[in-house]
């Protein structure tokens, strides 16, 4: 258990800049504390002792601003950074090496039994307030940009952004996207039917639509100016050069 805890305190040192001393670690930071309580009530939720475990994992929620439930599974060196609002769902799964920030919940879509939490692999980066939800993967050593909604599975090695999230980069090459469904927005119909009209209303002007030069008559109106500025330059002193 000490050697838990020893290598939980030196992958914050690692991981966090702000991180001056281990033991500024081990008295300022209550994520640690509250991975360290969730061991505790996990023990006790193996063990068939249900309620002691609930209760123990309410009081680490009252100091720590964090609520794991004690049927979670958490791996090592699980940083939760900055620790407020982070909830971890009954069946979730965290990998080693994940760095959580405030605000993430790994929740569920629905009323349903059985595997309804997330999991998260090794290595994943998660966000500020991003939400990963429902029976899902993330894939190892992937990214969730904060404040995004995961609500399908993440490939390894990718970065998802968004509402719903969607691929940007992957195996660090960076995803374009052609086709608006792959965007999952809810706007994305809108979006393909706007498109389709504009193809739609080209063919019928044959294709030949001359493009139109942006900001055009603002350029024209800004011409004639100064045409009529330099006409009366002769007769106003005041206000040349505007």
């Amino acid at each position: 258990m000490l050697e838990r805890i020893r290598e939980d305190i030196n992958s914050v040192l690692e991981r966090d800049p702000a991180a001056r001393s281990r033991l500024e670690i081990l008295l300022c930071y209550p994520g640690l504390w509250a991975v360290w309580i969730h061991r505790i009530s996990h023990v006790l939720w193996r063990s068939q002792m249900r309620l002691p475990a609930r209760l123990l994992s309410q009081i680490g929620r009252f100091f720590t601003g964090v609520d794991i439930h004690p049927g979670a599974l958490l791996g090592r060196r699980l940083f939760i950074d900055h620790a407020t609002g982070v909830v971890i769902g009954e069946t979730a799964i965290v990998g080693s090496d994940v760095t959580m920030y405030q605000g993430v919940t790994l929740g569920g879509t629905g009323k349903g039994h059985g595997k309804r939490h997330p999991t998260v692999c090794d290595g994943v980066f998660i966000g500020n307030n991003a939400n990963v939800l429902g029976n899902i993967t993330v894939g190892e050593n992937s990214r969730v940009g904060a404040g995004s909604v995961v609500l399908s599975d993440v490939p390894p090695n990718s970065t998802v952004v968004g509402v719903p999230a969607h691929i940007i980069y992957r195996n660090g090459q960076r995803v374009l996207i052609t086709d608006p469904h792959d965007v999952k927005d809810p706007l994305s119909d809108a979006l393909i039917a706007l498109s389709a009209r504009v193809e739609e209303l080209e063919e019928r002007l044959g294709g030949h639509a001359q493009p139109v030069e942006p900001f055009a008559a603002e350029e024209a109106e800004r011409e004639a100016y100064r045409v009529e500025l330099e006409r009366l330059r002769i007769y106003v002193s005041m206000g040349e050069g505007i």
